[in-house]
């Protein structure tokens, strides 16, 4: 709201007043109240133009926009905790959260952690340095529609002060990585919790179980090394890792801190890069195609002879062996195949000692793909959703 449509606000309050008290016609009343009413559609078109405008840059606010106008609120209801009882108040609700997300930490990898230690040869090498300019840069391109963390700084804040603030942040900056200490403050997050909702070819989509929370630190940072990655870098990343803490916000609503054992934080510029290394070797001997896209990875091969069928199972074999070695876990129970081509013989395989189903249709990174790559229904659900943007904007 603008100063003139706040004083258009304010004159249909008294006009009110003065008409329950006998000293504003009805008429003159009637024409204050259109007047107002008239203004404030304009400002409300005129905000709808702009956010529909700058959607691409600021989908955070476009989408706030309209949660705010659906009828129906999604919160997160009830949850039991571990003794089976049920709790209902906003901060209890959020110990639960926070503890349900700690437990699929992985602990330390003490064989991968002796190997990093060995070697300390990049103490003698030039010392890292971090130019103020460089900061003042990354500070003056901050994403401003960005969540504030744990410490309400808004990004806004930042990059209006860049030339007050650069110099400072490069000392900083400099201290953290040539000593190879993080600041406390920069291990803290929060949590806020949402829900969710040819030829003969297989295509077996895998999930790995919580994959950016369940990354052991210690097998990541021999990754690292064996990447190339200097003594100073590889140090200061594992001193960024290590000593995290998180808490879960439930309706404003704060959780304790818990230790965070694993993973590599979300929302953070390290962490894609990070994963990326991670999961880098995955298709290390794979003979079919493994196609990766973040922690989306899906296996596909031609299966109208019974060598398709068995390479595709040798693939799922060295796939289990690779996330045991690396300590993680596939979902089996998310994990599925979709036949898709002329006469598909529908093979079985096999992820472990457990069987894969079968799927009709499956999600590919947002897009629903059936066996007979029919996009009748991915489209019709796409209308379906503008539909609803549409009546919910209608309802302003």
């Amino acid at each position: 709201m603008n100063k003139e449509l706040l004083g258009k606000v304010k004159q249909k309050k008294e006009a009110y007043r003065g008409w329950k008290q006998g000293r504003v016609a009805w008429e003159k009343y009637r024409e204050t109240v259109r007047a107002a009413r008239e203004q404030v559609r304009k400002a409300r078109a005129l905000t709808e133009i702009s956010l529909a405008r700058d959607v691409k840059d600021n989908k955070k606010s476009f989408y706030r926009y309209v949660s705010d106008k659906r009828r129906t609120r999604e919160n997160v209801g009830p949850l039991q905790n571990e003794t089976g009882n049920l709790v209902t108040q906003d901060m209890e609700k959020a110990e639960v959260l926070n503890d349900f997300f700690a437990s699929v930490f992985t602990g330390k990898c003490w064989s991968h952690s002796d190997q990093v230690a060995e070697g300390r040869d990049w103490e003698n090498a030039e010392l890292p340095t971090v130019g103020e300019d460089q900061v003042r840069e990354y500070l003056r391109n901050l994403k401003v529609h960005k969540s504030m963390g744990p410490d309400e700084m808004h990004p806004q804040v930042l990059r209006e002060l860049a030339d007050e603030v650069a110099r400072q942040l490069s000392i900083i900056f400099d201290k953290s990585w040539q000593s190879s200490k993080v600041p406390a403050d920069w291990k803290r997050g929060n949590i806020t919790p949402f829900l969710r909702r040819g030829r003969a070819t297989d295509i077996i989509y895998l999930d790995l179980c919580k994959a950016s929370d369940t990354v052991p630190h210690d097998i990541l940072v021999s990754k690292l090394e064996r990447h190339g990655f200097n003594g100073w870098s590889t140090q200061w990343i594992r001193n960024w890792l290590d000593g995290r803490t998180q808490r879960v916000a439930v309706n404003g609503s704060m959780s304790k801190w818990r230790i965070v054992m694993s993973g590599i934080p979300q929302g953070s510029v390290l962490g894609p890069a990070l994963f990326n290394i991670f999961v880098g070797n995955v298709d290390k001997g794979i003979e079919r195609t493994l196609s990766k896209f973040a922690d989306d990875t899906k296996l596909c091969g031609v299966v109208d002879t019974l060598e398709g069928r068995d390479a595709i199972q040798r693939d799922l074999d060295r796939l289990e062996r690779w996330a045991r070695e690396n300590l993680m876990k596939f979902n089996k129970a998310k994990c599925e195949v979709l036949h898709m081509g002329w006469h598909n013989p529908k093979h079985s395989y096999r992820l472990g000692e457990e069987w894969i189903e079968s799927s009709p249709e499956e999600k590919d990174l947002g897009v629903l793909i059936d066996e007979k790559l029919n996009m009748s229904r991915q489209c019709a659900l796409a209308a379906q959703k503008a539909n609803r943007v549409w009546a919910a904007s209608k309802e302003v």
